[in-house]
């Protein structure tokens, strides 16, 4: 133990980069927690939509929602986030969930949505596709 200082001068850019690789995998797990933000999986997706109305947010593109989407969603795609958020005010007493292809977009607008007063916010957990891995059905209807 009394050679780790010694260690760590000899080698310090592995050290760092044990401890960049360290710090991304703690934000990897829980940055969702510490953000506020739930990350939910497709089942408690389909429970809160039945139980409690919840609001389906799909904020990818336009051509990305027609080719398909989940049934009911509502699309708002990121570019426009700003200008169409007042589409979801009257929706503050309801669960918003958002989702896109891989969770990252839909986490940073629900960061966003947090700030303004929406008591239940969610993120589908790894996006689209696993709502897709877990069968549900899909549509291509506007």
């Amino acid at each position: 133990m009394e050679r780790l200082p010694e260690f760590i001068s000899n080698h310090l850019f592995q050290v760092s980069l044990l401890v960049s690789v360290l710090m991304l995998l703690i934000w990897n797990l829980y940055g969702s927690v510490l953000s506020g933000i739930k990350q939910i999986i497709p089942a408690e997706l389909t429970r809160l939509i039945n139980r409690e109305d919840a609001i389906v947010v799909d904020v990818r593109s336009d051509a990305e929602f027609g080719n398909n989407h989940i049934l009911g969603a509502l699309n708002i795609p990121d570019a426009d986030f700003q200008s169409r958020q007042q589409e979801l005010d009257k929706h503050k007493d309801k669960p918003v969930i958002f989702y896109c292809t891989s969770g990252a977009v839909s986490a940073k607008l629900a960061r966003t949505l947090s700030s303004q007063d929406f008591e239940k916010i969610y993120v589908l957990k790894g996006g689209l596709p696993s709502w897709q891995n877990a069968n549900l059905p899909l549509t291509k209807e506007r």
